[in-house]
């Protein structure tokens, strides 16, 4: 009961003060987390938000620094997934922070920073992408449909992206891989 209260406290001060987040400490799902790190004050499952921010948020395809990529439904991802946009690499890179996508000392809801994330479409549109993963310490085999990008309307939290990026690192897992 204690450690419910306490989880409750720090995810409470978490969404109420996105500017504030500390990041590394967090553990849970997406949704709250990309919501206080973000500022896109949206409720429901990840794949629903890029319907739900019609009329309250700008939507588009292109990535933007504090941005959040939604991921569409699909059997990987039974509620879709949302993350924070960190840095605009180059046209088709990225990075992006993000909770609950890969299994941390065998859990899943630990924050990673700055992971790479490439669009993978023919179009160039960002509607299907690849995520660096963990457990292969490189670019995931599985592509996923993307929706878009919703945009914000206040400046993301700084905690959003780590001190150093490795932009290096980026590039040769998405290039050379």
């Amino acid at each position: 009961m204690r450690s419910t209260l306490i989880s409750l406290s720090v995810l409470t001060s978490l969404l109420m003060s996105p500017a504030a987040a500390k990041v590394p400490g967090y553990v849970g799902e997406c949704v709250p987390f990309a919501r206080a790190i973000s500022g896109i004050d949206i409720h429901g499952d990840a794949w629903r938000w890029w319907q739900l921010a019609k009329g309250k948020y700008q939507r588009g395809h292109r990535p933007k620094k504090g941005a959040v990529i939604v991921f569409a439904k699909s059997p990987q991802l039974r509620v879709g997934h949302v993350a924070v946009v960190s840095r605009v690499i180059d046209s088709r890179v990225v990075m992006v922070t993000h909770a609950n996508w890969s299994r941390i000392h065998g859990a899943r809801g630990h924050v990673e920073q700055d992971v790479t994330l490439t669009d993978v479409s023919r179009a160039h549109d960002w509607s299907l992408v690849r995520v660096w993963f963990r457990r292969s310490h490189g670019l995931g085999t599985t592509s996923y449909r993307v929706t878009g990008f919703i945009y914000g309307k206040s400046a993301a939290s700084p905690k959003l992206t780590g001190a150093h990026p490795d932009y290096v690192g980026s590039l040769i897992d998405v290039y050379a891989g």
